[in-house]
């Protein structure tokens, strides 16, 4: 999944779903001597796996658009580990639970006891099913809310081409719990089939064997025969249709979008095959995307068979489809090597970072592979300038107790993790790097594993087996301290070069680059040149540049993401109407609040926010709507409107460069 949002309470860093702070950095703490692995904890789930293992899942459900639930039966499969458990845990949120029932060994069901607990704000409510005879299967009928935090119900109004409804889960990080009942912890992986029934216009599909030429019937089945964990679970209904990338590959997507999305990710197919060359063998048969409504609150998510995506990322030039690559990346970081639990999401989104940039590397050119790599990195360079070290470490040392209290960095998770990598292949070299890293995925296929267990097979299977190359220090000071150490490696985008002088010209003679240089710029390019801009700007020269290259109302949502709150900051109150349209248009976390957080500061941007929000608001997704209410709930006691910015041409005008926080989500 892609994600960036800086600093998040507990919930929100969950979902997690862009430097000197390492010489202000606290001793660090000495690691205690490897020891043999301890029992996995998630301490995100009432389960109990050390016990007892749902190692498969069955559901029969009805999709009601009208009632906007799921409703149903779920049939968990239980691997018994301790022959003297007498009870089932599992995790529920805002689930109606009616009765729950034993296999009987003999084809029928009894009853059973069962009993849900209070509700926790973050981990719903744990259901309990007494289980005296340690039945091989449960089954447990039950019914969603309507506000079920992992499902969006959509008007048609609300969808791309406002002729039917449209639904869809967002399970990660602890969501799933939302619409199933079971141990929602990436540190259980099962196998799962489901029935679904639904009106009969709707095209009802699952992160499982949909057929690319199922009829609308309003009768679907599936089965997921590989094991995964309940993060990557996932469900949509809709106007959807489908269309041929290649024998292997192809998209979902409402009619109005499906022709833009083919040719915007023509290139899936050469990316799956460049990762196969790299890792090796896809392993989950088909690799499918569906394009989501705007409301969808992240880039994309990986879930196997069937990628979720925005479609802030069509943009008619391929300069975004890095992020394919990213959720394509996760068939082999994530999805088939999965983290044990979030504390350890750098297992995931590190590595994916790293594995994208190789596949974007290869298939585009190493220009475009470095300028993605320095705008995450400068971003990683400002949200480390402003959160504790303490959220700056990729993992939490043997012997050392984690503060739960603390909450995550999206530039620690997914870049500094893909740095870690990139400093491990310049020191090994790529060819030893590369073999190291497929027998990584070969060794933990289809596991969930903790940063210790990489820790100690990087040992064994890196450091040890090529010695004198990177101490084990080295290593582990990537691993647990603060900051990015003084040896990682540096990328220098050489288009980003043009980029600085056409702005420092710009910035000292007001006179725009010419045409011949900026017509043949990227998003990249784009992104760079707006986040390197001073902070304090006038009017006249917002007003010149988007004379010139029309940033206001731009169909580029990550372009639209920096000038928003540039403008804002500099009362540019010329973007007002297009900001607007812009935030009830789109609803993906990463790119509207920035904007949202500009706004605040200011009464009449607090005022125009608000009214704004809940406009916007019904097309929401709940994940999103909980991160905008926080932001507009924390905003400071608003001040007198700031008075407009007085010119400002600092003469180190990179020094005034402030990029988005965070990489892309």
């Amino acid at each position: 999944m892609r994600a960036s949002i800086l600093a998040l309470p507990l919930l929100a860093t969950l979902m997690i779903t862009a430097c000197k702070p390492e010489d202000a950095a606290p001793a660090a703490v000495k690691p205690a001597p490897a020891a043999a692995a301890p029992q996995q904890v998630d301490e995100h789930s009432y389960a109990e796996p050390q016990k007892v293992v749902v190692s498969d899942l069955a559901l029969d459900l009805a999709l009601d658009f009208d009632s906007k639930t799921l409703a149903g039966t779920a049939i968990l499969t239980l691997d018994w580990k301790d022959k003297t458990a007498t009870e089932l845990r599992l995790d529920t949120r805002d689930l109606t639970i009616e009765k729950a029932e034993g296999d009987d060994g003999k084809g029928g069901w009894v009853p059973l006891k069962f009993r849900l607990a209070g509700i926790d704000p973050i981990l719903g409510a744990k259901l309990t099913v007494e289980t005296p005879k340690r039945n091989a299967k449960v089954r447990v009928t039950y019914r969603t809310s309507p506000k079920a935090s992992g499902l969006q119900w959509m008007e048609p109004s609300m969808t791309e081409g406002k002729q039917l409804p449209f639904m869809y889960s967002q399970s990660q990080q602890i969501h799933a719990r939302s619409w199933v009942p079971l141990q929602d912890t990436p540190s259980v992986r099962y196998t799962y089939s489901a029935r679904i029934k639904s009106r009969p216009d709707v095209m009802v599909l699952m992160s499982a064997d949909n057929d690319p030429n199922a009829v609308r019937d309003g009768d679907y089945t599936f089965r997921m025969p590989q094991k995964i964990p309940s993060y990557l679970m996932a469900i949509a209904a809709g106007d959807l249709k489908f269309q041929f990338i290649s024998d292997r590959s192809g998209v979902w997507a409402e009619p109005t979008m499906l022709d833009r999305a083919v040719q915007e990710f023509a290139d899936t197919e050469k990316m799956i095959v460049t990762a196969e060359g790299l890792y090796g063998r896809y392993r989950w048969e088909r690799y499918d995307m569906l394009v989501l409504p705007p409301s969808f609150p992240y880039g994309g998510m990986e879930n196997p068979r069937l990628t979720f995506l925005t479609p802030t990322v069509i943009v008619g030039d391929k300069s975004l489809v890095w992020l394919i690559a990213h959720e394509l990346a996760h068939s082999w970081s994530g999805n088939l090597v999965t983290f044990s639990s979030a504390k350890d999401a750098w297992l995931n989104e590190g590595f994916t970072n790293y594995v994208e940039n190789r596949i974007v590397e290869a298939l585009y050119g190493r220009d475009q592979a470095d300028m993605q790599s320095v705008i995450e990195r400068n971003a990683l360079k400002k949200e480390f300038a402003q959160i504790d070290p303490k959220l700056q470490v990729l993992a939490t040392a043997p012997g050392v107790l984690a503060d739960p209290d603390n909450d995550g960095s999206s530039a620690t998770v997914y870049t500094k993790g893909a740095w870690l990598l990139h400093f491990l292949e310049e020191r090994f070299g790529r060819e030893k790097f590369d073999a190291f890293l497929r027998g990584y995925f070969d060794h933990f296929a289809f596991q969930s594993i903790d940063s210790e267990q990489f820790a100690q097979y990087a040992k064994a299977n890196l450091l040890d087996k090529y010695p004198n190359i990177v101490s084990q220090s080295e290593f582990e000071e990537w691993l647990y301290k603060p900051g990015i150490p003084a040896n990682a490696p540096h990328v220098q985008a050489r288009r980003f070069g043009v980029v600085d002088s056409a702005r420092l010209a710009w910035l000292g003679s007001r006179q725009l680059p010419p045409r011949v240089i900026t017509d043949a710029w990227i998003s990249q390019e784009w992104i760079h040149f707006i986040e390197s801009l001073p902070d304090a700007m006038t009017i006249e020269q917002l007003a010149q540049l988007d004379a010139a290259y029309g940033f206001t109302g731009t169909p580029n949502a990550e372009i639209a993401e920096r000038w928003y709150p540039l403008a804002i900051n500099n009362g540019y109150t010329q973007a007002n109407d297009a900001i607007a349209d812009f935030l009830k248009r789109v609803g993906r976390i990463k790119l509207i609040a920035p904007t949202y957080q500009a706004l605040v500061q200011t009464q009449g941007g607090l005022a125009l926010a608000t009214q704004v929000f809940e406009q916007a608001k019904p097309a929401y997704h709940p994940i999103t709507i909980a991160r905008i209410e926080a932001i507009i709930a924390n905003a400071r006691p608003p001040a007198e409107p700031s008075p407009v910015a007085q010119p400002a041409t600092p003469p180190d005008a990179d020094a005034a460069a402030a990029p988005a926080a965070g990489s892309a989500g």
